[in-house]
């Protein structure tokens, strides 16, 4: 599970979800997060954003965070369908290692041509005589 602070700088949010501080500060405006001002710094620049459950709602639905690998996130085991032996516990194998990048392009493949044409590039076809 997620674990964040009770209150981040928006440099802090921003760098952990890989967005600009104009973002965080933009939702904060838009949003109406509650903050304070940071002890020590002048100017008003500085804020202190409260991480209320409704923050968190909202930075967990952001699609930076959708594909944020955090130290603080645990991995679920991926669920067992079939025997340890089988092709399919394979084909599992090499698709959680894909990058994003890859899935989409292997997504793409696959609704441009079906699962047949995906099956006959790869040389597996199967004929009708059998």
């Amino acid at each position: 599970m997620m674990k964040l602070a009770n209150k981040m700088t928006t440099e802090e949010l921003a760098d952990f979800l890989g967005v600009a501080r104009q973002t965080v500060n933009r939702w904060i405006r838009e949003q109406g997060w509650q903050t304070e001002a940071l002890p020590g710094i002048k100017g008003g620049r500085a804020r202190l954003i409260h991480i209320t459950k409704e923050v968190r709602n909202f930075v967990m639905k952001t699609p930076s965070m959708r594909q944020h690998h955090s130290p603080y996130s645990i991995a679920e085991p991926a669920p067992s369908y079939a025997s340890e032996n089988s092709s399919l516990q394979e084909i599992v194998k090499v698709l959680q290692n894909m990058t994003p990048e890859e899935q989409k392009l292997l997504a793409l493949l696959l609704a441009r041509e079906g699962i047949c044409g995906f099956l006959q590039r790869l040389g597996i076809t199967q004929t009708i005589d059998e």
